[in-house]
């Protein structure tokens, strides 16, 4: 079992630092409206962190497949739904450019969902996700 151990210091107003106790740290705030607008929110943060998690896991799976990526780029649009108050899909444009064919592409993505730990956490809240993964 691996632990995670996260802070988080109220500094200003809603102006929140969250640390993961290894030297990183990231401002928390509120857009212009409510604060100061000195970072993401805290839910913009988890859509992120999404984004980063399944870069990260694509990268490392195609590491090990030996697969060269020559460039990647992720965007993602996530709808936060204004009556559950939350995130309720989110839909990724994957962009890779690479030379492996299709069929290791596909096999590559499936291993990313499978092993990308923040994309089950928004599978298992709900969140409908789509990929769109273009060469």
């Amino acid at each position: 079992m691996t632990r995670i151990l996260c802070t988080a210091k109220l500094i200003k107003d809603l102006r929140i630092y969250v640390d993961d106790g290894r030297s990183h740290s990231v401002c928390l705030d509120q857009p212009p409206d409510d604060g100061d607008d000195m970072g993401p929110t805290a839910l913009a943060l988890s859509v992120m962190a999404f984004a980063g998690c399944y870069a990260s896991i694509f990268a490392l799976t195609a590491r090990k497949m030996r697969i060269k990526i020559d460039d990647l780029d992720i965007k993602i649009e996530a709808v936060k739904s204004e009556a559950i108050g939350t995130i309720t899909s989110a839909s990724l444009d994957i962009t890779v450019k690479t030379q492996a064919s299709d069929d290791r592409m596909e096999r590559l993505h499936q291993l990313t969902l499978r092993n990308c730990p923040v994309g089950k956490l928004f599978e298992k809240a709900g969140v409908k996700t789509e990929y769109h993964i273009h060469r």
